[in-house]
């Protein structure tokens, strides 16, 4: 079956639209994604594995839990932002919204880790910002037409 079009004429289905530097910035946001992704997991690991590494024990925790509940936490929402960042790199548009969820959620998770490692904590504080940042800016939705 055919569609009319050949292989080397434009969609005509498609308004081809320039690409603007908000493209470059969530292509950003999705490998730092990535990264945020892979310290959820590193700082999961540690939580399961050495709880002594931590500057408080878990009653001096916001949330008191024992930290092998914390790093399991960590290695989920870290595996799910890795995979939000992944999507997003690819160009899918529910990504963006997973996107800025994720990062919101990352946010709220360090800020209640944050008296056990502080400048870890708010460093992944400061990542999530940026990657909210970078998805949520820019206000055109054509802006991304066909990223």
């Amino acid at each position: 079956m055919s569609t009319g079009v050949s292989a080397g004429e434009p969609d005509p289905y498609r308004t081809p639209t320039a690409r603007t530097g908000w493209y470059g910035w969530v292509a950003f946001a999705g490998v730092i994604m990535g990264i945020l992704g892979a310290f959820h997991v590193i700082i999961g690991l540690v939580a399961v594995f050495e709880e002594q590494y931590f500057q408080v024990g878990e009653s001096g925790l916001m949330i008191s839990v024992d930290y092998n509940a914390w790093g399991w936490t960590h290695i989920f929402i870290g595996a799910l932002i890795a995979g939000a960042g992944l999507a997003l790199t690819s160009g899918a548009t529910w990504a963006r919204i997973v996107a800025v969820v994720v990062a919101a959620v990352s946010s709220i998770l360090n800020l209640a880790f944050l008296s056990a490692y502080p400048i870890w904590a708010a460093l992944m504080i400061v990542i999530d910002v940026l990657v909210i940042y970078a998805v949520t800016v820019h206000g055109d939705r054509d802006s991304l037409q066909g990223y």
